[in-house]
């Protein structure tokens, strides 16, 4: 069974809200957790690197093991393996809720990632064989786009209105009947279908590849703590060059490679790859502070906090199911370049405004930046997969996902060791290094733990603390979204190397490797 059966366009259209489904559980998974980090710091007694594992292990693992998901997809089966994915993802959930000690939790998380792995580009390679017509198949791409992005904002929302009723636990809980849900409707309405010439499988494609982004994502979160020019950093940093040196030679030289790596030398899903990064470095690596300076230095709630992030998330929402129509009249280039701009313009605006700034603005920041991930993803997604046939769809979808789950890994990681440096050096010129010794630890530990020592200091210490924690959070926050703007604005000029209108992709009979043919001239295509 080689390619789906030709469909109607209400099963397609119900294959897409089933896939769609998967793929809102897992991407609420990437930031839902987010606004349980102070209940979790407190009650399992976790500091911010404990924290930030919590949130990255998932996406470690994800990231990790996306690539062999996507080929296993392809070779195996997408109907199966997305069952099996949103079997393990559900049960790993269950328990992630049932953990005890954060060390249990972060364990789980892994799991949770590594069955992410198989669902994710399962889901958009379905969506690539389900709509073989391309203008039909750039809408698509353009809702599972929406529910990306609307997962990933939506999941700080999600998590304030269990939070405001429920433990943490919930958190985990909750997604397991929507991958419950979602793996029922598959088994229903989900065709099968395949690579139609898998060949043998490339083991050796799938090690090099796992190791390298796992090695380098894992590197990049401990160099903080370790140094970034410590011995274990800079042997982190070889060993994963050595695996993606690896990686290329064996795909070279396989006679059915995982994929082409000369694909890298196409600008429609080269520079459409390093776009989908970019944005999910920023997103990500956002998300991790505003929880935190929304709940900690603003003091609102669990609900208040995720009700007040809906913004972002319907803006991306809009800005995904609008790009391809956008894409159709100006091209992808400048509809990607103009997303990323907004989201670098939205960050450098937050950067620049006072730790009380009117809810209102926070809220007109937001909008920006969720239109400018909607603009960018999507119609960098849709480039990534028109240089492929549909027979790889799973493996290009894998390299779309891939680059999402590395660059939110690295947001995170990145983002947030920026911020504690800065934070940890503001802290220790104020009121706060005078605390007795174990005070000072926490404060240093948790931002959450130095502002609850703050406050319940005595007399009017307690406002002076006070101050001292959260202008040191926001000289933190400032220089990590001045940051976040600089990277944009790099990514846009990446983005200029996008070919003005989609390539697309042909595949000479009997021929296992694609050719890539441009939409545009020669000359634009190799702009």
């Amino acid at each position: 069974m080689p390619a789906m059966p030709a469909m109607t366009a209400r099963r397609r259209i119900a294959v897409l809200v089933t896939v769609c489904l998967a793929v809102l559980a897992i991407n609420l998974d990437t930031t839902i957790v987010n606004v349980a980090l102070p209940s979790l710091s407190r009650q399992l007694h976790a500091g911010t690197a404990a924290m930030q594992w919590v949130v990255d292990g998932y996406a470690l693992a994800f990231a990790a093991l996306v690539l062999a998901g996507g080929s296993v997809g392809d070779r195996f089966g997408r109907r199966p393996v997305l069952l099996a994915g949103l079997g393990g993802f559900a049960a790993a959930s269950i328990g992630a809720g049932l953990s005890d000690s954060v060390g249990e939790l972060i364990a789980w998380r892994f799991v949770m990632g590594a069955f992410a792995a198989a669902i994710y580009p399962t889901t958009l390679s379905i969506i690539a064989n389900a709509f073989p017509d391309r203008a039909e198949r750039a809408r698509a791409i353009g809702v599972w786009g929406a529910v990306t992005g609307l997962g990933v904002a939506a999941g700080p929302v999600t998590g304030g209105l269990l939070l405001a009723h429920f433990g943490w636990q919930s958190v985990f809980w909750a997604l397991v009947p929507m991958a419950a849900a979602a793996a029922v409707l598959a088994a229903v309405l989900v065709p099968e279908s395949r690579a139609p010439s898998a060949g043998r499988a490339d083991l050796a494609g799938l090690a090099a590849a796992s190791a390298a982004i796992g090695t380098l994502v894992y590197t990049v979160i401990e160099a903080p703590s370790r140094g970034w020019l410590s011995a274990a950093s800079l042997a982190g940093f070889a060993a994963a060059a050595s695996a993606a040196a690896v990686f290329v030679a064996v795909e070279r030289r396989s006679p059915h490679p995982m994929i082409d790596v000369s694909l890298f030398k196409v600008p429609a899903f080269s520079a459409a790859s390093a776009s989908v990064t970019i944005a999910f470095f920023a997103l990500f690596g956002f998300i991790f502070l505003v929880t935190q300076y929304m709940q900690i230095v603003r003091g609102w709630g669990t609900l208040s906090t995720g009700l007040r992030i809906l913004p972002v998330a319907a803006a991306i929402g809009a800005g995904s199911a609008f790009a391809p129509r956008l894409v159709a009249r100006y091209g992808t280039r400048r509809v990607v370049i103009t997303g990323l701009m907004l989201f670098g313009a939205a960050l450098a605006w937050i950067a620049v405004s006072p730790q009380d700034q009117p809810y209102a603005q926070i809220a007109a920041e937001m909008v920006i930046m969720g239109t400018g991930l909607g603009l960018t993803t999507t119609p960098a997604t849709e480039s990534i997969l028109s240089v492929l046939p549909p027979a790889k769809a799973g493996v290009g979808s894998a390299v779309n996902d891939a680059t999402r789950e590395a660059g939110g890994t690295l947001g995170v990681a990145v983002i947030g060791s920026i911020f504690s440096s800065i934070y940890l050096h503001h802290l220790s010129g104020t009121a706060v290094a005078h605390l007795p010794g174990g005070a000072v630890r926490s404060a240093r530990g948790s931002v959450a733990a130095a502002m609850a020592i703050a406050r319940h200091a005595p007399g009017t210490a307690a406002g002076t603390l006070t101050h001292a924690v959260s202008a040191s959070f926001m000289s933190g926050f400032a220089v990590a979204c001045l940051v976040g703007a600089a990277i944009c604005a790099l990514g846009a000029l990446a983005a200029s190397r996008l070919p003005g209108r989609p390539a697309v992709a042909a595949t000479p009979a009997g021929a296992d490797r694609h050719r890539v043919v441009s939409a545009e001239p020669a000359r634009q295509a190799a702009a």
